[in-house]
């Protein structure tokens, strides 16, 4: 298998696939592609047929959207257990998962994810604050009533947190003001050995792209970045 995948620094969406590859030791390759540099867009269309990343490639199977490649991933090895094995909490990770992929523009917009930085803290607008109230609710509901056996939504590392992880990077990257428990649940992300093999290859890279920064004050350079 292959996952073909924009820059480590700054790909919220291939990060999540990535991620849940190699956090259940699934073997694969990987293709990173560049953003905004000449050939970008030809390169990834050689691989996906939407033009976006991440794209992963299996055999004559190529699967496109972060959720859906979990999806596919669920399929191709029922062994693993990406999602939680109850009814009740599976069909809740599956619901916030959606959530996730389909919602919490706002955030997304004016926080674009920059391992490389971070940043000073801002009073933000009312639709970004309401979509970080909406998340640390979303984690704290899940983490009452089904993550009792770990640290993480679901008590153990699964799809959900996968989808999620990227917003940990935004929450902890922008220097946003969250509750404890939220802060627990950030470090146990930031703490996963999959993160930090993430991390440390982006902090690798030689592209920057200074668009990603705009409107923001760099308060930290992460060590390990140019």
């Amino acid at each position: 298998m292959r996952l073909v995948m924009a820059n480590k620094l700054y790909s919220s969406w291939s990060l999540r696939p990535w991620l849940l590859m190699r956090a259940f030791d699934i073997p694969f390759e990987e293709t990173v592609v560049p953003l905004r540099q000449d050939d970008t867009a030809n390169a990834i269309s050689q691989y996906s047929p939407s033009g976006k990343v991440p794209v992963l490639v299996d055999g004559d199977v190529v699967v496109w959207e972060s959720l859906a490649i979990i999806s596919y991933l669920t399929e191709r090895f029922p062994q693993k257990s990406f999602w939680p094995d109850s009814r009740d909490a599976r069909a809740h990770a599956v619901s916030i998962s959606h959530e996730m992929h389909g919602g919490f523009q706002a955030l997304r917009q004016a926080c674009p994810m920059n391992l490389g930085k971070r940043f000073v803290a801002k009073d933000w607008e009312k639709s970004v604050l309401e979509d970080v109230a909406r998340i640390e609710a979303l984690w704290r509901a899940a983490r009452m009533r089904f993550g009792d056996q770990g640290p993480y939504l679901f008590g153990a590392f699964g799809a959900a947190d996968a989808m999620f992880a990227p917003v940990v990077c935004r929450l902890d990257g922008y220097l946003f003001d969250v509750e404890p428990e939220t802060r627990v649940y950030m470090e146990a992300i930031l703490a996963h050995p999959a993160f930090i093999s993430w991390r440390k290859d982006a902090l690798k890279e030689p592209w920057e792209i200074a668009a990603y920064e705009e409107g923001h004050v760099v308060q930290e350079v992460v060590a390990g970045t140019q």
